[in-house]
């Protein structure tokens, strides 16, 4: 068997352990063989496609690593119930002391319940601090004295 062959077969290998791990790690092996196995149908001398297949390899697993850095990032935007936090809403339904009601917030009305349980009146103006399964955690917003 000739080297350019196991080269190609040694990279094909590493693309398809590649699809069952993440990082890019086994491509930048695999690509590196596949690119090696191709030179070294013109390049006989083993310790040159060695040397060849390392430094396509390195600067392969350099590049790719800040490629997949970027693909796999985990700064990320909250969605859902998790994005309405610090947002402003409206008391639609009275929320009791220690009691649930409801707030419109963004056109859409939410379950909620204040931190200090403390009653809100149904009109008043609300601030959510976070929230707990489906319901939001609010706070009154006081009004300022001018």
């Amino acid at each position: 068997m000739e080297s350019w062959m196991i080269w190609i077969a040694a990279g094909i290998i590493c693309m398809i352990i590649e699809i069952f791990t993440p990082g890019f790690l086994f491509m930048s092996f695999g690509i590196g063989a596949i690119v090696t196995g191709i030179l070294s149908i013109f390049v006989n001398n083993i310790n040159i496609q060695v040397v060849i297949f390392i430094v396509i390899t390195f600067l392969l697993f350099i590049n790719l690593r800040k490629f997949s850095k970027k693909l796999i990032s985990n700064e990320s935007e909250e969605t859902n119930i998790f994005a309405l936090k610090g947002k402003k809403g409206i008391v639609t339904r009275e929320i009791p002391e220690d009691g649930r009601g409801y707030v419109k917030i963004g056109g859409e009305e939410w379950s909620a319940v204040t931190r200090d349980g403390k009653a809100i009146a149904e009109g008043e103006k609300i601030s959510v601090e976070s929230s707990e399964g489906n319901k939001l955690i609010v706070s009154k917003i006081e009004a300022k004295e001018e």
